[in-house]
């Protein structure tokens, strides 16, 4: 028999976002000891930050009724703060794997920097863990309900690859916002040059700016996770955090202020 596995789910929405409870649902189906810990708000956006809200030098917490069935905290900070403070004390034990999402919004591209779904999932490796980002390709400005119910058959699969996964290893799920019966294989996939959302500054002046997201113009790169994602595949890719380049940097001549030969 497998030692049990402690799972902490959080997410870059918020602790009242749906795709949260589809996520802790799955973790608890595959047998993983859940707990929930995310955002008391909209984080979207964050990153790797390690923001937080506090009171007397402590981080705000709360603790809420549970979801998916698990033990569920909403924290004032961003995901990767709590994920850090899930890792370094704050639970005991602490979590052997981070499971982020489901995101509202797909994240593909090289633009999955500036996501706290998934700089929470990266900042678990950094901790020796496994991360996984879960996402579902809902449409900017899209005002439809969300087919959340069609990660659940995708999930299940792609968390037994997470559990079995070397530590550091963390994976990128994103999948269609289309009823399950309309999605085509899961698919493993590079990252697009750019993402699926920009942003775009309408308006500047003295007084502040104008700044909005809009749908990226262009083709996606072919076999990239954004092309196939539009092409109704889900997508699976593997990610790596911060490290240095291969490239040795040549550096110009100076002198030796110490005075060494």
């Amino acid at each position: 028999m497998r030692p049990e596995l402690r799972a902490l789910v959080t997410n870059d929405d918020g602790v009242d976002s749906p795709g949260l409870a589809v996520l802790a649902r799955a973790a608890a189906e595959v047998g993983f000891d859940v707990v929930v810990a995310a955002p008391d708000r909209q984080y979207s956006g964050s990153a790797a930050s390690l923001t937080a809200v506090q009171t007397h030098g402590r981080t705000v917490t709360e603790e809420r009724p549970p979801c998916g069935g698990a033990p569920t905290y909403a924290v004032r900070a961003a995901p990767a703060h709590i994920v850090v403070a899930a890792l370094s004390g704050w639970f005991d034990p602490p979590p052997d794997l981070v499971l982020s999402g489901v995101n509202r919004g797909s994240n593909v591209g090289r633009a999955i920097l500036h996501s706290g779904t998934v700089g929470a999932a990266l900042t678990a490796a950094l901790h020796d863990r496994r991360g996984l980002a879960v996402s579902l390709d809902v449409a900017l400005g899209s005002t439809r309900d969300e087919h959340w119910e069609a990660v659940h058959e995708h999930l299940l699969p792609v968390l037994g690859l997470v559990e079995q996964a070397e530590v550091g290893t963390v994976l990128s799920l994103n999948v269609p916002d289309l009823p399950a019966d309309r999605h085509r294989e899961l698919r493993s996939a590079s990252l697009d040059p750019r993402g699926s959302v920009q942003t775009l500054v309408e308006e500047s002046g003295v007084d502040g700016m104008v700044v909005r997201e809009v749908e990226v113009a262009g083709p996606p790169e072919p076999g990239s996770d954004r092309a196939l994602l539009a092409d109704g595949h889900p997508t699976l890719t593997a990610l790596h955090g911060v490290g240095e380049a291969a490239e040795r940097i040549d550096l110009p001549d100076s002198p030796d202020r110490a005075g060494r030969p």
